[in-house]
C-alpha cells in the first residue's frame, strides 16, 4: 500500500449514504430513465447510473486523494480521488457534488472555489463477486482553501500529493488505487497542461 504523509483532522460522523437510497439511472447520453436503490445498482454487473469525481487542489498545485474506508463494500480500502459520489432521485448534480463534499470531507461552500465541470464519461469496472461500478460519470475539479475535516465512517486517510508522484504512484502500484482514478487521471493532466 502506498505510504502518503496525511494530516488526519478527522470527525466521526454518521453513514451519510444507504444502500437503499434512491440513484438515477441513465442512458449512455445521460438522459434520465429511471431510478434504483444504491445496492441493485452495484450488484452483478451493475446498471448504468449518474455519478461524480472530484479532484481538489492547493494552493501548491498539489491533489488531494483519499484512501476510501475499509467498510466500503465496493474497492474498500483502496486509494482515490478527492471526493466521489451519487446524486440521489431529484438533486441536481452541482448540489449532490456540494453535499458530498461537506459530508466526507467536512468542507463548507466557501472553501472550494471556482468548481468547474471538466468532462463525461462511462466505465464499467468489476470488484469480484461483491459488485461493479456501472456509471456515467462527471468530472469536476476545484481549489481547496484550508484543510478537510474527513468523514471516518467513509475515508480512512488522506493526503495532498504532488501530481507527479500520484502518476509515479499510479504505474508503480496500479493495484492499490480505483479503476476510476486510473481513468480521469490522465484527463486531468492534460487539463494542467
Amino acid at each position: 500500500m502506498p505510504r502518503f504523509s496525511s494530516n488526519l483532522a478527522q470527525t466521526s460522523v454518521q453513514g451519510v449514504s444507504t444502500e437503499a437510497e434512491d440513484l438515477i439511472l441513465v442512458d449512455g447520453q445521460d438522459a434520465e430513465v429511471g431510478f434504483l436503490d444504491k445496492a441493485a445498482c452495484h450488484d452483478g454487473k451493475g446498471v448504468l447510473h449518474r455519478a461524480f469525481s472530484v479532484f481538489l487542489f492547493n494552493g501548491r498545485g498539489e491533489v488531494l486523494i483519499q484512501k476510501r474506508a475499509a467498510g466500503k463494500r465496493l474497492w474498500p480500502s483502496y486509494w482515490s480521488n478527492s471526493c466521489c459520489s451519487h446524486p440521489r432521485r431529484g438533486e441536481a448534480l452541482e448540489q449532490a457534488v456540494g453535499r458530498r463534499l461537506g459530508e466526507e470531507l467536512g468542507l463548507a461552500a466557501r472553501q472550494v472555489q471556482g468548481l468547474a465541470f471538466l468532462y463525461k464519461f462511462k466505465y464499467h469496472a468489476a470488484f469480484g463477486a461483491a459488485g461493479s461500478e456501472h456509471e456515467l460519470c462527471s468530472v469536476f475539479r476545484a481549489q481547496l482553501e484550508g484543510e478537510p475535516s474527513v468523514n471516518t465512517t467513509e475515508i480512512d486517510d488522506w493526503a495532498w500529493v504532488a501530481p507527479s508522484v500520484l502518476t509515479h504512484r499510479l504505474r508503480a502500484q496500479a493495484g492499490d488505487f480505483t479503476p476510476w482514478l486510473h481513468l480521469e487521471w490522465p484527463h486531468l493532466l492534460v487539463d494542467m497542461g
